[in-house]
């Protein structure tokens, strides 16, 4: 990126504001327990997009202080096996509900928690009631999310051998002092074996998380990181800002013994690693992903049909996301319903034979117009002239983001220049209707 740093570091500390990563609109702050249950279970029972399914697996031998995740830190795999006879008896109340025939599944996912914290007879217990529950498109995108530290050959190939082909590796960072600083050390080693095993079984994706801004990270070591993972040759890219919310995720307040980057080395690192992987042949999909550019996620982003949902960007437009165990949070175009968190909770609903939910909501007319505004300027970096209209006062609104030169306007569109792409997630809060209550419930943007 051409421009000068001095002016990036200035535009970084004019943005650097508390704000959403917009993952939903509402945002989750919005749903509520007195949402129309009703609505959201007839929803539920009827919705004929099809399915993107998502199964929350919440157990982790350790905690990764930086961690924002639901998750149940725990040793004994008898747990494990205990939910997922809950999880299967999820799934089939939530068949058994259903008034509509049951649609194809587009997508499934595997989130954590730590996926693999099962065992590979538990994974492949998994998967096989999966596979008999629903009806897999022969194009069906299966992922999941794993930790190498945990990881076995039994693991992977009992993952392949229920139809898993993509994968998503947190390594995070490479440096030895940043992982012993955030509770995750993970030698390169690991890293390295879990993506031999994983080609050598048919995943032909691999997707790498890593996370800037987190406590003892320095440009150095930030560049030694991403020549590491540059040389395992991932097929996509996670770059994530670390979000450090302790007034949510308590166990964040120990990564606070270290000074944390200050918002322009944060810039800095982004920018450095946008221009590794520019260089590396990755293209800068948005805001924090990089896909090569014959990756299907890319390609949607070039097709315009690039999403993004709870799992970050999304190759499949038009899908309902059915969400299976805690925490879980499922989607349709007319509403959101999520799980309850607490195990115990969620267990004694199902013993009653309802289904688990907490909390959801109804979307209005506008929460849908100003949602997909939003949506087009996450995944695509501009809105047409017609989906501005009803926003009145939107050019005096975003007059400083057009003087700082993150947006330009054609032929009364809103475009998101090269530069505004890593300030999306600012000019998108202009469209946001709840934003000024919740707005102190955020990360900061930058």
């Amino acid at each position: 990126m051409a421009e000068d740093k001095n002016t990036l570091f200035e535009l970084a500390r004019k943005y650097n504001r508390p704000g959403p990563r917009y993952t939903s609109y509402p945002t989750a702050l919005q749903f509520t327990d007195k949402a129309d249950f009703s609505f959201l279970q007839n929803d539920a029972a009827t919705a004929t997009e099809p399915l993107s399914i998502y199964i929350h697996l919440p157990f982790c031998a350790s905690l990764c202080w930086f961690c924002g995740c639901t998750n149940e830190v725990t040793t004994d795999s008898a747990r494990a096996e205990r939910y997922l006879d809950y999880l299967e008896r999820e799934i089939l109340l939530y068949k058994a509900a259903r008034t509509a025939p049951l649609p194809s599944v587009a997508q499934l996912h595997y989130g954590g928690g730590t996926p693999n914290f099962l065992s590979a007879a538990q994974l492949e217990r998994l998967g096989n009631f999966l596979r008999a529950q629903f009806n897999f498109s022969s194009d069906a995108e299966c992922s999941v999310e794993l930790d190498p530290r945990t990881l076995s050959l039994k693991q992977v190939e009992a993952l392949a051998k229920t139809g898993m082909t993509r994968a998503s590796i947190g390594i995070q960072d490479c440096d030895a002092a940043v992982q012993q600083a955030v509770h995750r050390v993970q030698p390169m080693a690991l890293n390295e074996q879990a993506f031999q095993w994983l080609r050598a079984n048919g995943f032909t994706t691999i997707n790498v998380d890593l996370m800037y801004g987190l406590p003892l990270q320095n440009a150095s070591s930030w560049a030694r990181t991403l020549a590491s993972v540059s040389a395992l040759k991932p097929d996509r890219l996670a770059v994530f800002n670390y979000a450090h919310v302790p007034w949510m995720r308590p166990a964040q307040k120990i990564l606070e013994k270290h000074p944390l980057p200050a918002a322009d080395e944060k810039i800095a690192m982004l920018l450095e690693a946008i221009g590794h992987f520019e260089a590396g042949g990755f293209s800068y999909v948005g805001m924090d992903h990089f896909a090569r550019p014959s990756d299907p996620l890319f390609v949607a982003r070039q097709q315009g049909t690039l999403r993004r949902n709870f799992q970050g960007y999304s190759t499949h437009a038009g899908t309902q996301i059915a969400g299976f165990g805690i925490s879980s949070i499922s989607q349709t175009p007319r509403s959101y319903r999520q799980n309850h968190k607490p195990l115990a909770r969620y267990e004694s609903l199902i013993e009653e034979g309802r289904a688990p939910l907490e909390r959801g909501y109804v979307l209005t007319e506008d929460d849908k117009r100003r949602g997909e505004a939003i949506m087009q300027l996450m995944c695509n970096f501009k809105l047409p002239a017609q989906m501005l209209d009803g926003f009145d006062g939107m050019k005096e609104k975003l007059k400083s983001f057009e003087a700082d030169g993150l947006i330009e306007w054609k032929d009364g569109a809103l475009l998101v220049t090269q530069l505004g792409r890593l300030f999306v997630r600012n000019i998108a809060m202009n469209f946001d209707a709840y934003l000024n209550s919740d707005e102190q419930r955020f990360s900061k943007t930058v």
